[in-house]
């Protein structure tokens, strides 16, 4: 696969560079003791560490406290954030981050609590009313105007690579859809990235995380070359997410070979460190990939599907609330959307192929998305997702309020490598109402 190096297309103000943000990161078994450490050397005195109600009385957070405790750290817990927060559970984190005078900040969970943290930190620190930072043409998508306070991150799911990330995805409830903040100055000061949590983790969450982490590579990789990009932005002005870049292939390139060898192993054995700790390796690849890159269309069309879909629920994720975790609503619209946007640079969707382990020995440009919507397909088979947005109760006559929950995502939308307007936001949902 080539890389985009000299990729210079004739777009008006055509950017030359491209820039990468990430945090530093410690990755290792045991590495949650180091938050105290971490923190003293920071300069915290008094954090608010976030978590949520299912992990804030479990041995991860214990560890995250011993640590802070050890150093000196006084500790104030957050742990209300809500599994697939929205406006409202942000707005709340946020209070209580303003009013705790900290001086920093410690999160302890999956990328919603990574993601609160992120939000009610910059709230706290450049106060505005909520719609100001929140991605145009939904929000305003004002620049966060300076530094926020340290944070550090601990995750415990192995795929959204929140603790690499500038980015912040919620459910706005006014248009019943997923939008996000993002800003380089949201990206945590330091992850610790931690295979031993992944024990505990049910095979359920495990493979939605794990489908996430693995999208998160493929839409790096197949994104708009960054020369290509519609925005001409430079300097401190380029986005976060500014297209494929030869950095980000190559760490999407060694995620996705990690989750074609140890997706399916981690999702069956619990027991399976070194399938669980690839995961958790290829999960931090993969967040510092798409945060430089950028996703693309299955994520801009997931965020719809979580929106509208009602009465589901899947073992091992909260009770009492329809809930569709993000990496399943990810996954659902993967082969539709390779099966579209191959043509547009089939080297790099054979690559993708081959990568997740299929055989594409031989195979011409014209088998590329076909080569990849099966090999993802048989991935989805064999760990238990379901068979398309049918299952999730969408139908045909669905398909015109999806697109219209899409329409909006514009900052993913326009990242992907061919233009893509509401007739074929419609198709691309058509076409994954059912895959077997």
């Amino acid at each position: 696969m080539r890389c985009c190096h000299a990729d210079f297309a004739l777009v008006e103000g055509s950017d030359r560079g491209f820039t990468v943000g990430m945090p530093t990161f410690t990755f290792g078994p045991g590495v949650l003791a180091e938050a105290g450490d971490n923190a003293r050397d920071l300069g915290m005195t008094r954090v608010g560490l976030f978590t949520d109600t299912r992990l804030v009385s479990g041995e991860h957070v214990a560890k995250v406290r011993a640590s802070l405790a050890a150093a000196g750290v006084d500790v104030a817990v957050y742990d209300a954030v809500k599994i697939e927060p929205d406006d409202a559970s942000f707005q709340d984190a946020a209070r209580f981050a303003a009013g705790g005078r900290f001086d920093g900040y410690v999160s302890v969970g999956g990328g919603s609590v990574m993601d609160t943290c992120k939000v009610a930190n910059l709230y706290a620190e450049h106060p505005a009313d909520f719609m100001a930072y929140v991605n145009a043409p939904i929000g305003e998508g004002r620049r966060v105007p300076g530094a926020v306070r340290p944070h550090i991150a601990c995750p415990t799911t192995s795929g959204t690579g929140s603790e690499t990330t500038g980015i912040a995805i919620f459910t706005l409830r006014s248009i019943n859809a997923k939008t996000g903040i993002i800003s380089r100055r949201l990206i945590p000061s330091i992850a610790l990235v931690d295979p031993d949590v992944t024990r505990s983790l049910p095979g359920a969450a495990v493979a939605a995380t794990g489908f996430d982490c693995m999208s998160h590579a493929l839409e790096s990789i197949t994104a708009r070359a960054y020369p290509r990009r519609l925005n001409p932005a430079k300097g401190v002005l380029r986005p976060v997410s500014q297209g494929a870049n030869p950095f980000s292939d190559m760490l999407a390139t060694k995620a996705l070979e990690l989750v074609g060898a140890f997706l399916e192993r981690a999702v069956r054995d619990a027991s399976d460190t070194e399938a669980r700790t690839e995961m958790m390796y290829a999960a931090m690849l993969a967040g510092i990939a798409f945060n430089a890159a950028g996703c693309h269309l299955p994520h801009g069309l997931s965020y719809a599907v979580s929106g509208l879909t009602k009465n589901w629920h899947v073992p091992g994720y909260p009770e009492g609330a329809s809930l569709v975790p993000h990496g399943m609503a990810v996954v659902l619209n993967n082969p539709s959307v390779w099966r579209h946007t191959a043509p547009a640079s089939p080297e790099r969707h054979l690559h993708c192929a081959h990568c997740l382990g299929a055989d594409v020995r031989g195979a011409g440009p014209e088998f590329a998305g076909e080569a990849l919507a099966t090999r993802v397909i048989a991935m989805m088979r064999a760990t238990g997702m379901p068979n398309g947005l049918n299952a999730l109760g969408f139908d045909e006559s669905h398909v015109d309020a999806l697109a219209t929950g899409a329409e909006p995502q514009y900052r993913v939308i326009r990242n992907a490598p061919v233009d893509i307007g509401r007739d074929e936001l419609k198709r691309l949902f058509r076409s994954a109402l059912r895959y077997w």
